[in-house]
């Protein structure tokens, strides 16, 4: 690898290491071993050749035992002169870290050869050959040496090897720690030097906070994240109790992005460790125990002393550094493997929540925490490079694949983010194991397995798998599978599993077993055919850390489309308001009580820096703020409407009560609507007029605001009907599903409808109306289009108003439409863990993936400067009753 490779790679204003240098001994070959502690700790081994430095990265260090091959990794040519270079390399720049001269000396061909430079030709020649066969004379390492490239490894991947001479050990080398030349050790070099090398000499190192450029998230490479700062304006909490990790978008190639970040995707089990006052916990996705199962990386854990919520990822890793999940799943001790502990994210730190702070400060402030006692426990490698390039470095070295995390995201708990991609060098998949089947005269435990994947809540087959197994895998699963054993097959439609191919014209005989829909296994395969059956599959291992009901088939995305979904939220954050001013605000971000003078009414808003939303850090504040700043949005679906008052005054988790009457409790310049009680008592309702009324009701703690269907001029006339959709045990994606489907039952009668999200866990689709309709009218059209609608998708849909009776399923809600019934209204904040809005959407948005938390209190604003009232025509011309239910049963009979 050349040395224009090196220099392009380094920046010599940022790092002092010299750029050029020629050896002075005309007789003697020289060789240096550098201990180099950057992302993690290495060795560097580097002989001199042909005026530069060839060099490898050992990763585990030399070894004086002729029985123990070192993983040697060949890197780029550096200059001559770097091997007297003793320092430190500034973070942010190739190779930052701290480096000590652990060794060095002279070297030459074991062949005989005399003269300098007839030894270079001849090691050069045996270089080109990838073996290279040297005597070191050395302050450590003396006698001979073999440096051979390896076959079916990675490209630059080489073996260090001890010959077995007089200088022949088995002690470990390492343990001597010292630099030749200083005698200090790396952590004496880290504590005590204040210099770098530059230009041939030491010069004072004083690393620059960073101040990340208004407007921007990138870093400098010059410069060093100011962990104090961003750690003292973190928000304080407690620690989060067994969150469930935030994951990854499966898409089909890589891509290179400056704001992107690459990692390798490791084969191993994903991990949450909290540790908290002293107890320590490392916990599965789904928030299984994983004590005792790796207890060494528990009890390293057990000993820190700092209060954190880490992620990251078990695994073991084989001799050459690669994961290995057949050998974590059958890990029981140290003799079964290295297990390692990769973290690369810091969720919490002593007190403090970090989730809403960009990956990359979550990131430095991990990387100054971390405790690095012990190898077992690594802080996970960021790489800001071609993501192109370091899949095809990935796919070179056999390794699974890559992950992409955009540089400022943030942490989402539970959710698949758009923001982190995973891109596999081979295709997996999670799978059901549905059953097994055993061959005729077969000694072994079983000839297969019977796999499936959850879709819409019933499991489907996809499939099975007669390779990967070793017997004594197949024992170890077969005592699972027998508490298990059920005579029905839990597959919704029965596959034909001895059903033969052009592969196998004549398949044996299988005995079934069938078994209770419980274990997931991975498999890896080649395709999946048209008829949704993986082809080639091959078992990986089991999967201890996920549940079944949570298996699903997982698709590729294409990154283009991921990427320009991204590309335009970014946008539409970024807009600004007309004239390129920020939107207005009501109150200023300091003062606890404010008074302000809305539409001639005085308004006071107290206790302003009250969290209502703490998983948010959205405050009462920001509440005010946001309802001022929508008003002219949401104001059209409030005014003249009598209001249903859901008041929050502790916030979303708080104690929570609903409130119609404003009699005497309102001040006089609140409009009001009378109403009677069944006992006869005169009350009052509140009108929404303007943001006046829109602010005070917000003021009593109102989230969410819920205006009637009617107003005022015609109380019993709704403006629309309303269909909501609402689910129980169903997910959002099937929520979409049956709001597409009451879309085209409408568009066949050609009924126009308006939807929007609800901002808790359903859709509304309204009907304009235009107040010519009673409610009791209004209320039979909604009951006709949702019995259609239930009957296209009874799979999971209901029409039962008692909640025990849908067994489970979404219900289709006409009953809204009666006089005094509110839902959220149009643009309305909702009580919510993500601050959701319910936001009015355009028809082709809604399609799988979207998601409620999409729409919030952060970029609702920036969403309505682009799109305007996409509902403004729920207010407009209202439709013919009674053409439409005409229409209706002639299409539909």
């Amino acid at each position: 690898m050349s040395l224009e490779k090196y220099v392009s790679k380094r920046d010599f204003s940022k790092t002092a290491e010299p750029k050029s240098g020629k050896s002075k001994d005309s007789n003697k070959l020289l060789f240096v071993i550098q201990k180099h502690d950057a992302s993690r700790l290495h060795y560097d081994f580097r002989l001199e050749m042909n005026g530069v430095l060839k060099s490898w990265a050992i990763p585990k260090g030399p070894s004086t035992d002729p029985k123990t091959k070192r993983l040697a990794m060949m890197v780029e040519d550096h200059p001559y002169d770097y091997r007297e270079f003793e320092g430190i390399i500034p973070k942010g720049e190739y190779g930052g870290g701290t480096v000590i001269v652990w060794d060095e000396g002279t070297y030459e061909p074991i062949d005989a050869i005399k003269g300098k430079k007839a030894q270079e030709k001849h090691l050069l020649h045996q270089l080109d050959t990838g073996s290279l066969k040297i005597r070191l004379d050395g302050e450590k390492l003396k006698g001979e040496f073999a440096l051979v490239k390896t076959h079916g490894m990675a490209e630059n991947a080489w073996l260090l090897i001890k010959h077995n001479d007089d200088f022949a050990s088995t002690k470990d080398i390492t343990k001597s720690d010292k630099s030749v030349i200083s005698g200090k050790t790396i952590e004496n070099i880290e504590k005590t030097t204040d210099k770098v090398w530059k230009e041939g000499h030491e010069q004072k190192f004083k690393p620059k906070k960073n101040k990340v450029e208004k407007g921007t998230d990138e870093i400098s490479n010059d410069v060093e994240i100011d962990v104090e700062a961003i750690l003292k304006k973190a928000p304080k909490s407690a620690m989060p109790e067994k969150l469930k990790p935030m994951l990854t978008t499966l898409v089909d190639k890589p891509f290179n992005d400056p704001n992107w970040q690459y990692e390798v995707k490791w084969d191993g089990y994903r991990s949450l460790a909290y540790l908290n006052k002293g107890k320590t916990d490392l916990l599965s996705r789904n928030n299984k125990s994983f004590n005792d199962k790796f207890y060494p990386i528990y009890d390293l854990l057990n000993e820190w002393k700092i209060n954190a919520l880490l992620d990251g990822e078990l695994l073991v890793l084989n001799e050459k550094g690669i994961s290995n999940f057949g050998s974590l799943q059958n890990w029981r001790s140290e003799a079964d493997g290295e297990l390692v502990f990769y973290v690369f994210d810091l969720l919490w730190y002593e007190g403090k929540n970090l989730m809403n702070l960009p990956l990359f400060q979550r990131q430095a402030i991990l990387k100054e925490i971390l405790p690095a006692n012990d190898d077992r426990i690594r802080l996970g490698k960021v790489f800001k490079a071609s993501g192109i390039d370091f899949f095809d470095a990935a796919e070179r070295m056999g390794l699974e694949g890559i992950i992409a995390k955009k540089s400022n995201s943030i942490y989402v708990p539970d959710q698949r983010s758009k923001e982190w991609l995973k891109i596999k060098v081979n295709k997996t998949q999670e799978v059901v194991i549905a059953g097994f089947t055993k061959n005729d005269n077969t000694s072994k435990h079983f000839s297969s397995l019977l796999l499936g994947v959850f879709i819409k809540g019933a499991l489907q087959y996809v499939g099975k798998v007669g390779t990967g197994f070793s017997d004594h895998s197949q024992k170890e699963m077969m005592k699972q599978f027998e508490p298990l054993i059920v005579q029905k097959s839990p597959f919704e439609i029965l596959p034909d599993v001895n059903k033969s191919s052009r592969f196998r014209p004549n398949p044996p005989k299988a005995k079934i077993t069938w078994l209770k829909p419980e274990l997931v296994c991975e498999v890896a395969f080649a395709e999946v055919t048209g008829d949704g059956v993986f082809r080639h599959p091959s078992f990986r291992g089991m999967r201890i850390d996920k549940k079944a009901k949570d298996v699903v088939l997982e698709t590729e995305k294409p990154t283009g489309e991921v990427l320009d979904k991204i590309n335009q939220n970014e946008h539409l954050e970024a807009i600004k308001s007309p004239k390129g001013k920020e939107p207005k605000t009501l109150l200023n971000p300091k003062d606890e009580t404010q008074v302000r003078k809305i539409k001639g009414h005085e308004l006071k808003f107290t206790n302003l820096s009250k969290v209502y939303w703490p998983e948010d850090q959205v405050t009462k504040r920001d509440m005010f703020n946001y309802y001022y700043q929508v008003a002219d949005y949401i104001l059209p679906y409030l005014k003249d409407r009598p209001q249903s008052l859901n008041r929050f005054p502790g916030g979303i988790h708080g104690t929570s009560f609903y409130q119609k009457d404003v009699k005497g409790k309102a001040p006089d310049w609140v409009k009001t609507f009378p109403y009677e009680t069944g006992n006869g008592e005169h009350k009052e309702y509140l009108v929404g007029t303007d943001e006046a009324s829109l602010l005070w009701m917000a003021s009593l703690g109102c989230i969410e605001m819920n205006p009637w269907f009617s107003r005022i001029q015609h109380p019993d006339n709704p403006d629309y009907c309303v269909i909501d959709l609402d689910p129980d045990q169903n997910t959002f994606d099937q929520v979409v599903e049956a709001a597409l489907e009451v879309k085209k039952v409408l568009d066949a009668i050609e009924v126009p409808c308006f939807c929007k999200t609800s901002g808790s866990t359903g859709m509304h689709i309204y009907i304009p109306m235009d107040a010519k309709y009673s409610y009791d009218q209004s209320q039979m059209f909604a009951k006709i289009i949702v019995n259609l609608v239930h009957d296209q998708i009874p799979e999971y849909t209901s029409l039962e108003r008692m909640v025990s009776a849908r067994k489970g399923k979404m219900y289709l809600d006409f009953l809204q439409n009666r006089p005094g019934a509110t839902i959220a209204g149009p643009y309305s904040l909702r009580p919510k863990i993500g601050a959701t809005v319910s936001m009015p959407l355009h028809w082709d948005e809604v399609k799988p993936g979207l998601k409620m938390k999409d729409f919030n209190i952060f970029n609702t604003i920036d969403r309505l400067k682009i799109e305007g009232d996409l509902f403004k025509g729920v207010l407009g011309k209202g439709i013919d009753l009674k053409k439409a239910i005409n229409k209706a049963k002639s299409i539909f009979g």
